[in-house]
């Protein structure tokens, strides 16, 4: 058994209890990020119309593509310190933790300072709409200065979720989002700040939930069985470090390519006009909100499959995978019915612009493709993250964030002419790409014949 405080043991045990209680944190968690994403979208929106909406959608497009580095390295290291559990390789974590979280930030100074360079650039790329590029422009210089926070709290809650401690990093994006909202009402209601107060709002929050959280993760460190020297943050483990790149580049290749593509495809509906990109913020909103509960599972799931392969206790992953399809699935039916009774008001809580809200009735098809989507791929994409495998990664990264997911929008699109609902169509029916890769790597067995850790 794990015999630490605050660590989880899921390798024994009744599996959908312990995923409803180690995922709800992380929905939870999820949620207060969206809501305190929306809150900036709605604000906004309502103090600025569609030309703060669109600038805050873009500026957020960029920004979110800006993290992948350090989503796909904080997945990596949350599956291998899972790993190194379920082995009961405790005895590595110090040294493991502290090189990912030294090489993670040394990732977030580099991305910020090439960034800050390629901002402009960036927006032109992105079709940005002559009337939102300054506000698009603030929100993106504001957001890319403060990345180092985004990558830290990232970094520390990856560290405790691989703990199996999903209870911390939701008090902490508690905190984070409660200020957030604050923030917004000051600095864009109060002090017509406009989409740069939205960032700022948004960067100092982060800020302050990274430094809690890694405050309570130092003082608590016996509690996780951690002797972490300082010494450890300058002097790398190289075995380690490249155990950490080998997995976390698939992984932050899919999550970058998956964001490039959606850059893609939005760069396109930008193109049809202020009204377009504007209802595109809304709809990202829309998604986000249902990817929450995917994600959430996703992420639970990562770790309990991790430490059960690390375990060799291979019919508790079919078992996790399972349970995860029936929650999902659930949710995917009730957001299917609240979308198709109520989408205008729905919408009508970001905007009450009737050229917007008719592109809105458009979407309906779409965002229910997109719920049952995402449904499909959570158990998959626990699965494929948890098994650490490096290769199956990579394909998945290339097929469903590049090859797909751009290829399938720009046949709708383009080939076929139906403009940004063909974008849409594409992108969404991308998002089936790695259930049926997971399926298919599951009944191969590769996945139990290889040591991780």
């Amino acid at each position: 058994m794990i015999a630490k405080k605050h660590i989880t043991d899921f390798t024994s045990g009744k599996v959908f209890k312990q995923l409803i209680i180690f995922a709800t944190p992380l929905f939870l968690s999820n949620l207060l990020q969206i809501i305190y994403n929306i809150s900036d979208m709605i604000i906004v929106g309502q103090s600025m119309g569609k030309v703060g909406l669109s600038a805050v959608s873009i500026g957020g497009d960029i920004t979110h593509f800006l993290t992948f580095v350090a989503m796909g390295f904080a997945n990596a290291g949350q599956v291998l310190i899972a790993q190194y559990l379920g082995a009961r390789k405790q005895n590595k974590l110090s040294r493991f933790i502290a090189t990912m979280f030294a090489f993670l930030i040394v990732c977030a100074v580099i991305t910020s300072i090439l960034c800050f360079c390629l901002r402009v650039p960036f927006l032109h790329l992105m079709n940005t709409p002559e009337e939102a590029f300054s506000q698009a422009l603030d929100y993106c210089t504001i957001s890319v200065i403060g990345l180092i926070f985004i990558y830290g709290y990232n970094t520390a809650s990856a560290i405790l979720r691989g703990m199996g401690d999903s209870i911390r990093p939701f008090i902490f994006i508690a905190i984070s989002a409660s200020l957030n909202i604050f923030l917004d009402l000051i600095l864009v209601l109060g002090l017509k700040k406009g989409a740069a107060g939205a960032a700022l709002a948004t960067i100092i929050s982060q800020g302050v939930s990274f430094i809690f959280c890694l405050w309570y993760i130092y003082t608590h460190r016996k509690n996780y069985g951690l002797k972490i020297s300082w010494l450890h943050f300058i002097k790398w483990d190289p075995k380690m470090l490249m155990q950490l790149i080998k997995l976390g580049v698939p992984m932050a290749i899919k999550n970058a390519s998956i964001h490039l593509s959606k850059l893609c495809v939005n760069s396109w509906i930008n193109s049809y006009g202020v009204a377009v990109s504007a209802f595109a913020g809304v709809a990202n909103k829309i998604n986000s909100t249902t990817n929450l509960i995917s994600n959430a599972f996703n992420t639970a799931g990562a770790s309990m499959v991790g430490q059960n392969i690390g375990a060799q206790k291979y019919p508790r992953v079919k078992e996790i995978i399972i349970a995860i399809f029936k929650i999902t699935c659930t949710i995917a039916i009730i957001f299917t019915i609240l979308m198709l009774l109520f989408p205008k008001e729905i919408y009508s809580c970001f905007t009450n612009d009737s050229e917007v809200l008719a592109i809105g009735m458009e979407y309906i098809s779409i965002a229910i493709l997109i719920f049952w989507g995402s449904a499909a791929r959570s158990g998959m994409n626990a699965f494929l993250n948890g098994s650490g495998n490096y290769g199956i990664n990579f394909v998945t990264a290339l097929l469903d964030g590049i090859i797909l997911r751009i290829g399938l929008s720009f046949l709708f699109g383009l080939s076929l002419k139906m403009g940004y609902f063909g974008f849409w169509l594409g992108d969404a029916l991308a998002g089936f790409t790695p259930l049926f890769i997971g399926l298919v790597f599951y009944a191969s067995n590769r996945w139990k014949k290889q040591n991780i850790v």
